[in-house]
């Protein structure tokens, strides 16, 4: 099974019930701890947990990203860079890399639980403190949640333009004469996004304008309380472990 990034896998996960804010607020709050805190042991426990939460999604291995052989050149280089400085420099290379990827991690869970449809409304609501000084906390939730679901079209527009591109009969002496393979792709891509940008606002005002993606907002349930209690105490555990060793 292959997914597309920021995608709901379609699976039936109780992790996929709960409120996509307190999902958000969990990931937050992990992000907090680990800005804050970055030990060993804290990365520890948040990668056992997010390994946790995505077998408890039942999320499949399919949906992981398959990362190129040169991001992994990358990250190998960048550690042959810090090794003359020391093996601290390593290892703290190491760590920061580990914790970036982590985050990454906790966002793509959010990603692939969460109906796109119920990110506005979540953030309207975890804003809604924020309307008594007047701030545009609906248009805010609505340029958000449109970001997000325009992503993934993008990603898959890109992968089509770049397989057509391929496709193309080649003349050696006139693609160096007039063509410039990255300029095309970009122009192509923002051809592509400027009509796709068209559809989707002309949906949205068929179906009564941005102002009904925050109409209905949504609120936490007790199960949410639950989860995000059990987050919390993930976090405690792992600054005592921090503590303790």
């Amino acid at each position: 099974m292959t997914t597309v990034l920021l995608r709901e896998v379609p699976t039936a996960g109780p992790v996929h019930r709960l409120w996509a804010g307190t999902k958000m607020l969990s990931v937050f709050l992990i992000s907090l701890l680990v800005m804050f805190l970055p030990t060993w042991p804290v990365l520890g426990v948040l990668v056992g947990f997010l390994i946790a939460v995505g077998v408890f999604a039942r999320v499949p291995l399919g949906a992981l990203p398959r990362l190129p052989i040169w991001f992994w050149g990358m990250l190998l280089l960048g550690a042959l860079i810090n090794a003359p400085v020391g093996i601290d420099a390593v290892l703290r290379y190491a760590q920061v890399m580990f914790l970036g990827l982590s985050l990454i991690a906790a966002s793509l869970l959010v990603a692939w639980t969460t109906p796109m449809g119920e990110i506005a409304p979540a953030l309207a609501t975890l804003g809604a403190p924020l309307r008594k000084v007047r701030l545009p906390v609906d248009e805010w939730a609505v340029v958000i949640a449109l970001t997000l679901r325009g992503l993934p079209l993008l990603i898959e527009e890109m992968r089509v333009l770049r397989a057509a591109r391929k496709l193309r009969p080649k003349d050696r002496l006139l693609q160096r004469a007039t063509e410039n393979p990255l300029v095309d792709i970009l122009t192509a891509a923002m051809a592509v996004s400027t009509r796709r940008a068209g559809e989707l606002g002309e949906a949205i005002t068929a179906r009564g304008g941005t102002g009904q993606l925050t109409a209905h907002p949504t609120a936490p349930g007790p199960r949410d309380v639950v989860a995000f209690a059990v987050v919390i105490a993930v976090c405690l555990g792992a600054v005592a472990l921090t503590l303790f060793l």
